[in-house]
């Protein structure tokens, strides 16, 4: 009887409590082998040929040379037949699509379940896309949209973060710039929708299909 080699995984993860915690239920799961782990996408591009994983898991906020996009990017130019599978904890739409669109095959968040983290592996091994059901949800919202919107992109992940009861520091912190470039941001988006308060560009945005 033929015996199935267990999925090769590699993790590229910062926070050493999550790499060793995730290191430990999957290499503790039949079927699965970790081969290596890494702090920074640098070392995991680096040893790639040598560690051939099948999978990888990686974050993209990495406060350490490369962030996670570039990572993902690297890794599918140098080893497209690597499945890279997002773990983070950022559930913005802009980041999603520059990971999908940088060669990533699933997003995941950092609350995902064990069960469903080890699910997600083989899904992606198996030629699935494993998402978490809010990203999955707003993949299929961005095909709702409004096409002619007079917003931005950024203008609508803005207004999108607003509208799920985020703060100016929250949105500034979740897009990675500081809270004056979000204070600007939301002058251009009530100047677009001739409305003067928060709760009228939500309603004009939801009524019009921008976000």
């Amino acid at each position: 009887m033929k015996t199935t080699a267990p999925i090769r995984v590699c993790i590229v993860e910062d926070d050493v409590v999550i790499r060793n915690g995730f290191s430990l239920l999957i290499d503790g799961t039949a079927g699965f082998r970790i081969v290596s782990t890494y702090n920074r996408c640098e070392e995991a591009i680096e040893n790639l040929y040598e560690d051939i994983p099948d999978v990888m898991l990686v974050d993209i906020e990495l406060p350490n040379g490369m962030n996670g996009i570039e990572g993902i990017e690297r890794i599918k130019k140098l080893r497209p037949k690597t499945n890279v599978l997002v773990i983070t904890v950022y559930e913005n739409d802009d980041l999603v699509f520059k990971a999908l669109c940088a060669g990533a095959g699933g997003y995941l968040t950092k609350s995902v379940q064990p069960a469903r983290l080890l699910d997600a592996i083989r899904d992606i091994q198996d030629g699935g896309a494993p998402m978490s059901t809010n990203i999955a949800r707003m993949v299929v919202a961005s095909f709702h949209k409004n096409k002619n919107s007079p917003l931005t992109q950024r203008e609508t992940e803005v207004l999108e973060l607003l509208a799920v009861g985020k703060s100016y520091t929250h949105i500034a912190d979740d897009l990675f710039v500081n809270k004056e470039t979000i204070r600007t941001h939301i002058k251009n988006i009530y100047w677009k929708l001739e409305v003067h308060s928060k709760a009228e560009a939500i309603e004009k945005a939801r009524h019009d299909k921008l976000i």
